[in-house]
């Protein structure tokens, strides 16, 4: 486990906030493992856990220039984690809540929550692969890293009302996608019951 002295990680955090990649992973190091421990407490899964130490520092780095404003990255770092963490998990359930809302009304044909959840994320991968290149890179700095439009419009080079443009674009594209693809699997899996019936 790494330790730094309060001097070496100011010195740290400024060499990463100017984009060194070296001391970003020197960061990583230092922190990730008590990030994990710390997040799993909050989340009990490795999954989200893992999931959430990822994402957290993505975000960080994207925003790696608000690193020369941090007195106490440790404290900063908890934080945001904490926070990134808890709405996941409110994420997580109100995913799960919905996915049972959809099959107690049949809408959904799949035999098991965890089967649903797979066949609809794997329909989001699809989707997000078929964007335009930095819609996609645009939707997922969104989603994904959680940056703010203007964040991202500063990272790309491009106008705060274009990011908004593309982001409601690759929105729309992904749930017309996923609408239209979940159909065919309701429709698929009814025929398959509907002659698996009639062959009894």
């Amino acid at each position: 486990m790494f330790e730094f002295t309060q001097s070496d990680e100011k010195e740290l955090l400024l060499q990463v906030a100017e984009g060194n990649e070296f001391a970003f992973r020197r960061l990583f190091a230092a922190y990730h493992q008590r990030l994990g421990v710390h997040i799993l407490r909050i989340t009990q899964s490795v999954e989200l856990a893992e999931e959430v130490v990822q994402d957290v520092f993505m975000k960080i780095w994207m925003t790696r220039e608000a690193l020369a404003n941090v007195d106490n990255f440790k404290a900063y770092l908890f934080v945001l984690s904490k926070n990134h963490a808890l709405n996941c998990l409110r994420k997580v359930s109100r995913e799960q809540l919905q996915l049972k809302k959809l099959e107690e009304t049949n809408i959904v044909p799949f035999t098991t929550e965890a089967q649903a959840s797979d066949h609809y994320y794997n329909l989001i991968d699809e989707a997000i692969d078929k964007l335009p290149p930095q819609q996609q890179k645009i939707y997922l700095m969104s989603r994904h890293s959680r940056l703010k439009y203007h964040e991202i419009a500063d990272e790309l080079e491009l106008s705060r009302e274009t990011v908004k443009k593309y982001l409601q674009i690759a929105t729309a594209s992904i749930k017309e996608y996923v609408h239209e693809h979940r159909e065919a699997i309701a429709l698929i899996t009814a025929l398959v019951h509907f002659f698996h019936f009639f062959k009894r």
